[in-house]
């Protein structure tokens, strides 16, 4: 199925580290302030763009807006409490399916109307019912929960959130009266609309990318000095061209000004393709190899699935 494609990059990438891949709960780095607001908009004007590999020229005929950064927990954990509070969430058990398998998982949970089903091969059922967001005993998760109240974990305020699931960041969107991207929006927020040798951008800020332009695997940035060459998260925005405790970073915004479209987590999209049901994801994430950074690579999984290198964020 296809969320496996996580679990086989895990074990590819765990071949070359030489030994067991650290936890990423098991040290607290610094904060870390970019000085990028985490809060801000960048305007996708509409109009063409070469998309995917083969630069195949599709029309947006709108404008539209996208969030500068990944929402970070600290953003996170205010719409859970906002949530909680007016009833649009509940915190406890759930039951989880994942094709023929179900289990209980304590998390905050809601409910989901279901995707239409037709019953195809390989087709993935998306029953009508609660759905996880978030599961609230998971080791990686940088949120706290004391009495029903969730805060972020200081050092990790502006980092992306992550372990949470498609239903967790469509809600989100959804709670504010926005919606997460889909992939068109999302690749053309991206790369923008440059051609260079009659080629779109291969990565957000250019034709070539270096180890200090984003997080990948083995980029060597600050934070795999104290987690190894898996690494961990950065915060949002980091890679703005300032300089971090002698590490100087390359400025790899997108031509529209958005951090991170490229590197740090996998980005959860909108689409939901009839007859399929597993949802895609955009940007590459900590634990990829820099050629899987390339702006029209995706990836996918079932939307109940979350992980330590997946986020999200929102349009309007």
């Amino acid at each position: 199925m296809k969320r496996t494609l996580f679990l086989l990059t895990l074990l590819a990438l765990a071949i070359p580290s030489c030994a067991p891949a650290p936890s990423i709960g098991a040290i607290t780095p610094p904060y870390v302030d970019t000085g990028i607001d985490p809060e801000s908009w960048a305007l996708i004007p509409a109009g063409e763009y070469p998309y995917g590999q083969h630069d195949h020229m599709t029309l947006v005929d709108y404008d539209y807006e996208m969030m500068v950064t990944n929402v970070t927990n600290e953003q996170y954990a205010r719409f859970l409490n906002d949530a909680l509070t007016d009833g649009a969430v509940s915190l406890g058990e759930v039951e989880v399916q994942a094709g023929e398998q179900a289990w209980i998982e304590a998390g905050i949970y809601s409910y989901y109307p279901g995707d239409p089903f037709h019953g195809y091969k390989h087709e993935e059922e998306i029953k009508a019912g609660d759905k996880l967001f978030v599961p609230t005993q998971s080791e990686g998760l940088r949120l706290t929960e004391t009495g029903g109240e969730f805060s972020s974990i200081p050092e990790y305020a502006n980092h992306p959130m992550t372990m949470v699931t498609w239903f967790g960041a469509n809600a989100y969107c959804e709670y504010y009266g926005w919606r997460l991207p889909t992939e068109n929006e999302w690749e053309k927020a991206a790369r923008g609309t440059e051609l260079v040798d009659g080629h779109g951008l291969p990565f957000p800020w250019g034709t070539h990318i270096e180890g200090n332009n984003a997080n990948f695997y083995s980029s060597f940035d600050l934070f795999e000095k104290m987690f190894g060459k898996l690494g961990n998260t950065t915060p949002v925005g980091f890679y703005n061209g300032k300089t971090y405790d002698g590490y100087e970073t390359l400025d790899s915004a997108s031509p529209y000004g958005l951090y991170d479209m490229a590197g740090n987590v996998w980005q959860w999209t909108g689409d939901d393709y009839p007859d399929q049901h597993y949802r895609m994801l955009r940007g590459g994430s900590f634990y990829s190899y820099q050629v899987d950074l390339r702006v029209w690579k995706n990836n996918s999984a079932g939307p109940g699935y979350y992980s330590p290198q997946v986020g999200f964020r929102c349009v309007r």
